[in-house]
């Protein structure tokens, strides 16, 4: 899961950026809630730890904006505001979860295990395609019922070409929601992760197969 973590505090955010993707989270950082802003609106995430006391803005204000979008992304508050009070206006403003300063990693970590298995995620979890199936929970591939496993790349390339159909998912896209906001990587990335996939599908006699068109995109198909 590729995470927003909206926090003001560098401490805690190079704490959560060691410590997070340990646990198979891949974190972006921001630190106000015009960046965050941004951020929401370029790249798909799974979850957002959100803190409040932001130098720009009230992440509540952030987080209420978010709901009247429409936006359904997960939000964990993460905040030194323990009052019942504080607690309840952030779950009443959208919040799917609220835990306070000091907190142990791990329990954030749980937490977010937690919003993963929320039926409403849990039903993205699985897709199908001919005789693939991906779970993207376990990182796996099923092929006529035989699992291959998958790094978290190539299960995060493969989870957006089978969410998308026949649609042609651009280089670009992937590129975003691989690396995210760092932006780091190198020129032929995608296309080494798109290798990957197409010598573990066909290895394993899947009927999935992944087209390129060239100078824009990806697109699955299925071959009977």
């Amino acid at each position: 899961m590729r995470l927003l973590l909206v926090e003001d505090n560098s401490e805690l955010v190079a704490l959560l950026s060691k410590q997070l993707p340990r646990h198979n989270f891949e974190v972006d950082a921001v630190d106000t809630a015009e960046d965050a802003d941004q951020a929401l609106a370029s790249l798909q995430y799974g979850a957002v730890v959100l803190d409040l006391g932001l130098p720009d803005r009230d992440g509540l204000d952030l987080l209420r904006d978010l709901r009247r979008r429409g936006k359904s992304v997960p939000v964990l508050v993460l905040t030194a505001r323990d009052g019942v009070s504080d607690r309840v206006t952030g779950l009443r403003a959208g919040a799917d979860d609220y835990l306070v300063k000091p907190f142990a990693v791990e329990e954030l970590v749980a937490r977010l295990e937690a919003l993963q298995r929320r039926p409403s995620t849990l039903a993205s979890r699985s897709l199908a395609v001919g005789n693939v199936a991906l779970d993207i929970q376990l990182r796996q591939i099923l092929v006529d019922g035989t699992a291959h496993d998958l790094t978290a790349r190539e299960c995060a390339v493969l989870e957006m070409l089978l969410r998308e159909g026949r649609s042609v998912v651009p280089k670009r896209k992937i590129e975003d929601q691989l690396f995210g906001l760092s932006g780091h990587l190198a020129s032929n990335a995608v296309e080494v992760y798109i290798h990957r996939l197409r010598f573990t599908l066909s290895r394993a006699g899947a009927t999935v197969k992944i087209k390129t068109v060239h100078g824009v995109g990806y697109f699955v198909t299925e071959t009977k």
